[in-house]
């Protein structure tokens, strides 16, 4: 099975929730995700709460500071059969030891990820690993993520093949595990700045 790369604009967004949430948003400019995939547009699937099986972050540079395992043991179609990937259980330890070493994602990572609900996961975390954060408001953190990825996914829709009604479809997801969150924790939950006009702003800097 082939394996194709196609470089994903991942633009600097701005931040929607309140100071505090994040210790060092955007320590790191983001420009543009690698993504692989061995089909040309990504397949469908709803969005649930967490990260789902089958997609990695390869490991294109040497990267030893970060815990990993082998891409073909989540991803069988990446190439080559030996590359590395950061270790899925992982995501936590990246999004803190990139930040501590000041290495960037992009000089590191690539996406590996065929489904709608992976490459949305995908992104998420890419916006984990570029706004460095104490973790301590997850609702607010998870929320800022949540937009970044659907403003990314937005940007992107045409190379990933993702009409205008599935990216709505996984607006309505993300707002849906957002509601949960805030409901888990006791708060109120504002849905307005994952509205779509609200996302879509975020690509402008409105």
């Amino acid at each position: 099975m082939a394996c194709h790369l196609t470089q994903l604009e991942t633009p600097p967004v701005r931040r929607l929730v309140p100071d505090g949430v994040f210790d060092a948003f955007g320590w790191c400019t983001s420009e543009r995700l690698a993504w692989l995939h061995p089909t040309r547009g990504v397949l469908p699937a709803s969005v649930g709460m967490d990260n789902p099986a089958g997609f990695v972050f390869v490991m294109h540079a040497e990267c030893t500071f970060l815990p990993r395992e082998l891409a073909r043991l989540h991803a069988p179609w990446v190439e080559p059969e030996g590359a590395w990937a950061l270790a899925p259980w992982g995501i936590d330890d990246a999004t803190d030891g990139l930040w501590e070493a000041r290495v960037a994602p992009a000089s590191v990572l690539s996406l590996a990820a065929e489904r709608l609900d992976q490459v949305v996961w995908g992104l998420h975390d890419w916006a984990h690993f570029h706004a460095h954060g104490p973790f301590v408001e997850r609702a607010w953190t998870e929320l800022q993520c949540d937009a970044t990825a659907l403003a990314w996914l937005w940007a992107n829709r045409a190379v990933l093949g993702v009409s205008d009604e599935t990216w709505e479809g996984a607006r309505r997801d993300l707002e849906a595990l957002s509601a949960t969150r805030f409901a888990e924790e006791g708060k109120p939950f504002d849905p307005a700045p994952l509205a779509a006009a609200a996302v879509k702003a975020l690509l402008s800097g409105g």
